[in-house]
């Protein structure tokens, strides 16, 4: 994977504030030192009319609204060419292919990232058909809005940056990295060496690599059959 020295993150959304959680941590330190770039696209700044309206009932009718394609799209093509794409234009959906590392890596070797915050009923599906747009989804819930989903796909990406975490060795043996094969991460332990009447397993200090390697491997597919027996079959492309 192509690594990039700078990450630059466009995202629409009605809701701006919401992303003031990224000014801490990992994040904050990565927009410091120009890793990450945050540009923060109110939707609202689209709309033409005295009430800044965004959107209107759905066709066919029922509940709720439907964000309008005419001012998400010049939302859209303030940050995008289609004559000169950069990255991916996603949007947070719950239809959409489940979030995982794999997508994350995808995600950190992009130049540039749009990401799309929905509200109410969703955005109108030409919007989706004529951009391309890829949707990702969390899982198998629904949130109120597509910010609160952004949140984690941001910070799990940034921290996959070079140089924003303290030690890239960090990244190497984590759940569903490839030096494990996609699987969950083994225990972790630390001093004191016996805490509650429990100990540290004996084989974690006695200073055999060999010994501590195999370990990890069989107490990782231990975990990932007890707790997630889907990792070992499945494979999602993005």
């Amino acid at each position: 994977m192509t690594q990039n020295t700078c990450w630059q993150t466009n995202i629409l959304t009605l809701f701006p504030e919401a992303f003031t959680a990224l000014s801490h941590s990992i994040c904050k330190r990565a927009m410091e030192r120009e890793i990450l770039r945050l540009n923060i696209v109110n939707i609202r700044d689209f709309a033409t009319d005295n009430y800044k309206t965004v959107d209107d009932a759905p066709y066919g009718g029922g509940a709720g609204q439907v964000i309008k394609p005419d001012v998400l799209g010049r939302a859209i093509d303030s940050v995008y060419s289609k004559e000169a794409p950069k990255g991916s234009i996603i949007y947070l959906s719950p239809r959409g292919k489940t979030f995982n590392q794999h997508i994350a890596e995808k995600l950190a070797s992009e130049v540039e990232t749009i990401f799309i915050c929905g509200h109410y009923e969703g955005i109108d599906e030409r919007v989706i058909e004529y951009y391309n747009i890829q949707e990702i989804s969390l899982g198998d819930f629904v949130l109120s809005g597509g910010e609160y989903a952004l949140l984690p796909i941001i910070d799990s990406v940034t921290r996959l940056l070079p140089n924003v975490l303290g030690s890239n060795t960090s990244l190497e043996e984590e759940s569903f990295s490839s030096s494990l094969n996609g699987l969950l991460e083994y225990p972790q332990y630390t001093r004191p060496e016996i805490w509650n009447g429990l100990e540290v397993p004996a084989v974690l200090r006695s200073g055999h690599h060999k010994n501590i390697m195999d370990w990890r491997k069989e107490k990782s597919l231990e975990i990932t059959k007890k707790n997630r027996p889907d990792l070992l079959t499945k494979a999602i492309e993005f």
